[in-house]
């Protein structure tokens, strides 16, 4: 046997106690005593002549019984009685662990939550859609928003002129509207916050406003735009439009002048329109390759708005953009196909905190609600979906399917499937964030409708 194999042979019993120690309950260490204790010079007697003087005593005591009488009170008076050689005065100290931990208790929350995740199974992220739908007649157009999931869980698409909806509890298909040629196709359509009204924009430059439960029209916002509306976002009663004149309005649905905010700062078409959570920044994204940042309180409705910032890194149009739900102030945006990057700001100073070339043009972008992750959609060459581990922005799954540039994608209410809609006219559906975490809460208060305290709108 050669001394390596001596060597790990001897490892090997002392790593298996080590753990046996690390896994009992029991005090196992060893205590040294305190020196302070100790009678150094009595114990060093006891050991060299102690046994000596033991064995003369004994032959002395059998000679002379006064002397070992003598000999004992000699011991009493000296107290020479101890057998004892160590002497433990104070009391041992707390025992320290094989394996040192650390007592403070934001360490201890922090080895408790590495200590969850590494519990935690990892997710399975199926690698093809679990199901897919025609979508015949879908506009190829990069610059347009067709596609929207309410909080009713109905998602509505349009289709050259027509507005459909998917009920995703049933899968019972409807056609909402259809509109005519010279009016037509169908530009945007966004749901408003209570899941029951839509806004569907118009290439004419209107947009209706319809009750999809009552499939009824309420009324169209004229007036505005000069162009087309390629975008749409809602902020409780406030519809928010953008159009290829590069304008941005505020329209208040409740009355009858509906046009209280007019943002400019876009040269080109507005692509991508999306309010933060809090409904105090809207982030507006354009053909001009620019990013604007407004802020709801700097609005005026006696003169044109400033912008908060006005972010110009981009070098091709920025239609992609979604809002963190986790942080309020991070805002995500994806560039065309000159551009090819997701960029990361903080909104409340303009500051990019990180660049990502994908290799090809950023359509969309999704947030996972229950995970700090980040879906993103592309076109060529791959055609695919990739979700990002946020913030180290490392590839977990790309999905393919999709034969043509993905354009447009939106997220079902629970927030664990993912609809997409290509240029190959299907609609695929994606369970790509998993199953929502049950998290114990009050019940939410229900969104508020656009239109509740109305009778009539003209």
């Amino acid at each position: 046997m050669d001394a390596g194999s001596m060597k790990a042979e001897s490892r090997c019993p002392l790593q298996e106690q080590f753990l046996q120690r690390k896994n009992s309950k029991e005090n196992l260490d060893r205590f040294i005593p305190n020196r302070s204790a100790m009678d150094f010079d009595y114990a060093h007697y006891m050991v060299t002549e102690g046994r000596k003087d033991k064995e003369n005593n004994q032959a002395m005591s059998v000679c002379s019984p006064s002397k070992e009488a003598y000999r004992k009170q000699l011991a009493e008076v000296f107290n020479m009685n101890r057998s004892r050689i160590l002497a433990f005065k104070n009391k041992p100290p707390t025992p320290v662990e094989l394996i040192p931990e650390m007592h403070s208790s934001s360490a201890s929350a922090s080895s408790s939550v590495q200590q969850a995740k590494l519990n935690k199974p990892r997710r399975h992220i199926p690698q093809s859609s679990e199901r897919t739908l025609d979508a015949p007649d879908l506009v190829d157009d990069y610059y347009l928003n067709l596609l929207d999931w309410g909080s009713s869980n109905v998602l509505a698409i349009a289709l050259g002129s027509t507005v459909y909806l998917w009920d995703a509890s049933d899968g019972t298909t409807s056609e909402l509207v259809t509109v005519d040629d010279e009016n037509g196709p169908v530009t945007s359509v966004n749901w408003a916050p209570d899941g029951r009204h839509i806004a569907i924009g118009l290439n004419n430059s209107q947009v209706q406003l319809w009750d999809s439960t009552a499939n009824r029209q309420l009324r169209t916002l004229r007036g505005g735009h000069r162009s087309r509306v390629g975008s749409l976002a809602w902020n409780n009663h406030i519809l928010t439009t953008g159009g290829m004149d590069g304008l941005i309005i505020n329209n208040d649905v409740r009355v009858r002048d509906h046009i209280v905010e007019t943002y400019r700062g876009h040269h080109q078409e507005v692509c991508g329109l999306k309010w933060s959570a809090s409904g105090q920044q809207l982030a507006s994204g354009g053909n001009d390759n620019l990013l604007h940042i407004w802020d709801r309180s700097m609005a005026s409705s006696n003169s044109v708005t400033q912008w908060l910032h006005r972010l110009e890194e981009h070098t091709s149009a920025v239609k992609a953009i979604a809002w963190c739900p986790f942080q309020s102030n991070l805002l995500a945006t994806g560039g065309g196909g000159g551009d090819r990057c997701i960029k990361f700001w903080n909104t409340h100073t303009g500051a990019c905190l990180n660049s990502v070339d994908t290799g090809s043009q950023v359509c969309a972008l999704l947030w996972n609600k229950n995970e700090r992750e980040l879906l993103s959609s592309h076109g060529f060459t791959q055609n695919q979906l990739t979700l990002w581990k946020y913030p180290s922005m490392v590839k977990m799954a790309e999905l393919s399917g999709h034969t043509s540039r993905v354009l447009f994608m939106a997220q079902s209410p629970d927030g664990c499937t993912v609809a997409s809609a290509a240029a190959d006219e299907t609609l695929r559906f994606w369970n790509v964030f998993g199953a929502p975490q049950v998290i114990s809460k009050s019940a939410p208060k229900p969104n508020r409708e656009p239109f509740a305290q109305l009778n009539r709108i003209r």
